[in-house]
């Protein structure tokens, strides 16, 4: 199987593995591959990839605390948002913000976003799109 790698690819550090993977599979991603022994997780939605690995101290720049990712939200362009927020009910996960369309202007052009905000077990902030 030949992987094509997005140019910027996200790698979020979870305090657990197996839980966040859950979590993710249950909102719509797959698995591209993954490393069990390195407690690692390559993931896909619609071509937004996303790397998970269980703290393990490589990549800390400070000592990690809830919500994780503070300051930053991770937008994905998704193809079906309704079948994802439909998913994210389902589960019972946390709305940050419900769906809403918000617009942007931008060079003398408006544009439109349909949107929602969760947050993952850790605290990082999803934005879905379309």
């Amino acid at each position: 199987m030949e992987v094509k790698f997005n140019k910027l690819i996200p790698e979020l550090s979870v305090s657990d593995i197996n839980k966040s993977k859950e979590f993710y599979l249950s909102i719509g991603f797959s698995i591209v591959y993954e490393r069990v022994e390195d407690k690692f997780c390559f993931l896909e939605l619609d071509g937004n990839q996303l790397m998970i690995e269980e703290v393990n101290d490589h990549w800390n720049t400070g000592e990690l605390e809830y919500p994780y990712g503070r300051g930053i939200n991770i937008s994905m362009e998704v193809s079906d948002i309704n079948m994802i927020y439909d998913l994210v009910q389902k589960n019972h996960y946390p709305i940050f913000r419900d769906m809403q369309i918000d617009e942007y202007l931008v060079d003398d052009k408006v544009y439109s976003d349909k949107q929602f905000l969760i947050q993952d077990l850790d605290g990082y902030l999803l934005r879905f799109t379309s």
